[in-house]
């Protein structure tokens, strides 16, 4: 696969995550009043929770500095892209782990926190974004240890 193809899918995975975390945040802003729970399934709620900081609340509160520190992880993440565009299936992990954090960062800009609505017991809440990062990064594994 040529590196136009590559940043071709890239982008792609990326801006569909993008519309996917942007539309599920806003019907939830829309449709849930702040800290209203609904049960979809047993053990399963959707709740309209805000998150001023990292993945689990981690720097709550640090506004600017938690926007400063995500910039720089996007741009760590897009230099090692560029430093391996031809590894196969580098575009899925990248194009993951790229539209998830700039999906949280959309709404960190616009709102000064993130809109985070699936919660599962014992775990905090956690949007479409926060679920693409968790599956980027298992596939980055996957791509830099096993795909050769």
């Amino acid at each position: 696969m040529t590196a136009g193809q590559t940043t071709t899918r890239t982008v792609l995975v990326a801006g569909a995550v993008i519309v996917a975390d942007q539309a599920t945040k806003a019907l939830v802003r829309g449709s849930i009043e702040p800290l209203e729970r609904i049960e979809v399934l047993p053990f399963v709620h959707l709740i309209h929770t805000r998150n001023s900081g990292v993945a689990f609340s981690v720097f709550a509160g640090g506004g600017v500095l938690v926007v400063i520190v995500a910039a720089a992880a996007l741009a760590a993440l897009i230099a090692f892209y560029v430093t391996h565009i031809h590894r196969r299936l580098v575009w899925l992990p990248t194009g993951l782990l790229l539209g998830g954090a700039a999906g949280n960062l959309i709404d960190r800009v616009r709102d000064g926190a993130v809109t985070d609505f699936v919660k599962l017991p014992h775990w905090p809440a956690f949007n479409v974004a926060d679920a693409c990062i968790t599956v980027g990064i298992l596939a980055l594994i996957y791509v830099l240890e096993r795909v050769r």
